[in-house]
């Protein structure tokens, strides 16, 4: 069987799907892996995780430390993450993120969506020790990603159960419509310290000719710096900065027609 009929066959694409699974299981920019630990986060034998990790591990997508048999991320993930920031035109929204920060003061950071998850790709939030991948219900970003969200992105069904990180998160699925439509209907998105106490921030989406959000840019500060009556001050520049990104972002053809 040639290997494009493997993947096509059921069992080809369950392994495809459980080598896919096996590299998420990094995301939260932890500790290298053992195959253990790799199997039991998969909920699989450790004979077959292993195995997982030694196909990942020839084709360069995992590297394992001499020392200690644990597993790292390997550098062709390096280059293809290299690759998508630059066919994304990522590289461009850098310069505007800066400027947003240094009119504003406030750490400015955009996002797209992966599956139930907002993932930071640019701005102040970007660092090697800090988790990149935020929850769409309790965060302002997500909120954005799923008041626009666009067809096939999958509905709030697909997020349950909704985790709460303290006592202001949407842990209720009606709840959660409800704020959407406001966010709809007010144009952003605030998270008022449902993701973190002490951590007020407010998002606006980057939206393309059809109206959805293909990026959500936010502001985030505390508090005491995006106040209530300061507010609309920063919603004003960091709409601005959406704007700018649509042009930078998306393709003539796919962007919204110029404000008049």
């Amino acid at each position: 069987m040639t290997e494009a009929a493997a993947v096509r066959a059921p069992g080809g694409a369950q392994a495809v799907r459980r080598a896919l699974d096996l590299l998420h299981c990094f995301h939260d920019n932890g500790s290298d892996l053992s195959a253990s630990e790799l199997a039991r986060r998969l909920r699989l034998p450790v004979s077959t995780a292993h195995r997982l990790a030694r196909t990942l591990l020839g084709a360069g997508f995992l590297e394992q430390d001499a020392r200690t048999a644990r597993y790292r991320l390997g550098p062709a993930v390096t280059e293809l993450g290299r690759l998508s920031y630059h066919q994304r035109g990522l590289h461009l929204a850098a310069p505007e993120l800066a400027d947003l920060t240094e009119r504003t003061g406030v750490t400015a950071d955009l996002a797209l969506r992966s599956g139930p998850s907002a993932v930071i790709v640019a701005g102040g939030s970007v660092t090697p020790k800090v988790g990149l991948r935020r929850p769409l219900h309790s965060t302002a970003l997500g909120k954005v990603l799923l008041a626009w969200a666009r067809p096939g992105d999958g509905g709030l069904a697909a997020l349950s159960p909704l985790r709460s990180f303290t006592d202001r998160t949407i842990v209720e699925t009606e709840a959660l419509e409800a704020e959407l439509a406001r966010v709809r209907s007010d144009a952003y998105a605030l998270n008022d310290g449902e993701s973190a106490y002490g951590v007020r921030t407010l998002a606006v989406p980057v939206l393309d000719g059809a109206g959805y959000a293909r990026f959500a840019l936010a502001v985030r500060a505390t508090p005491s710096v995006i106040t209530d009556e300061r507010a609309d001050w920063f919603l004003a520049r960091t709409r601005e900065c959406a704007r700018a990104l649509e042009v930078l972002l998306l393709s003539p053809a796919e962007r919204r027609p110029p404000s008049r």
